[in-house]
């Protein structure tokens, strides 16, 4: 039985969020690699591998759950999941897209809701426990004892 997943891929542009979402993200000890999009764009050439993230040697592995947020720039949230949806779906396959927002407002949270590629809307900060919850969702098969 699986007890760690192989990537999870942050989309954000705050380098403090990142930096403590990678922090709560390693001390769960459940995932193998945690990279880094600093926009919607940056995480669509990853996905992709393409750009700065184009490697031939899997240095860039496929993400098993993207935590996107909103608000970037370059490419937005929303733009990330308009653009995302046109990727064939090689790229796509079993990624589960989890929405991290600062933003309090309700149409957010119904937006993101209407998009299938969603698979839920969270509140930021991120903390370990909403983490856990977020990974005992989406991938039960992942037994880990600091997770239960």
């Amino acid at each position: 039985m699986k007890n760690r997943l192989n990537c999870i891929l942050l989309a954000d542009d705050d380098i403090a969020t990142n930096f403590i979402n990678k922090k709560i993200i390693e001390k769960a000890n459940i995932i193998e690699h945690v990279h880094v999009a600093l926009n919607g764009k940056e995480a669509i050439e990853y996905i992709c591998n393409k750009g700065k993230f184009e490697s031939d040697n899997n240095k860039y592995p496929k993400p098993e759950m993207i935590l996107l947020d909103i608000n970037m720039p370059v490419m937005d949230g929303w733009e990330f999941i308009e653009t995302y949806q046109k990727l064939d779906n090689a790229y796509k396959q079993n990624i589960v897209i989890v929405m991290l927002s600062s933003s309090f407002n309700p149409a957010d949270k119904v937006k993101a809701e209407s998009y299938a590629e969603v698979a839920e809307f969270r509140q930021k900060p991120m903390s370990r426990e909403s983490l856990l919850e977020i990974i005992c969702t989406h991938f039960p098969e992942i037994v880990h004892e600091k997770a239960l």
